[in-house]
């Protein structure tokens, strides 16, 4: 199956509760131009599952995910800017940081995080 076809939902029946930290982070964002030519960009990455649902795209990994604006802009035809970014997510998990003008990144190590604080 491809990164690009993968679907992180399982049903309640096969879903185990453990008492560990997963690592995982994530957006999702509602289905728009800008949305999926980021899922297009980021299902080619190692380690990154997109999942499309009807009015939804998530996008998740492990550990770290490394937003490039320059790519995406290059890919979507106009410029995509961190902030912009920001808008086109409706929700995220793990702590998102602005690298730089350039780099939105996405931890699910906390720890990681701090070191852009």
């Amino acid at each position: 199956m491809s990164q690009h076809q993968a679907n992180i939902f399982k049903s309640m029946k096969d879903v185990r509760f453990e008492g560990t930290i997963s690592h995982q982070c994530g957006v999702t964002m509602n289905d728009s131009v800008e949305a999926r030519v980021i899922a297009e960009v980021m299902a080619d990455k190692t380690g990154i599952t997109v999942t499309y649902m009807p009015a939804m795209i998530r996008i998740d990994g492990d550990g770290k995910i490394l937003f490039d604006m320059a790519e995406i802009s290059e890919a979507l035809g106009r410029v995509m800017t961190p902030h912009l970014f920001e808008i086109s997510t409706s929700t995220h998990y793990g702590r998102m940081v602005m690298i730089d003008d350039n780099t939105v990144a996405l931890f699910g190590d906390m720890n990681d995080a701090l070191a852009y604080e």
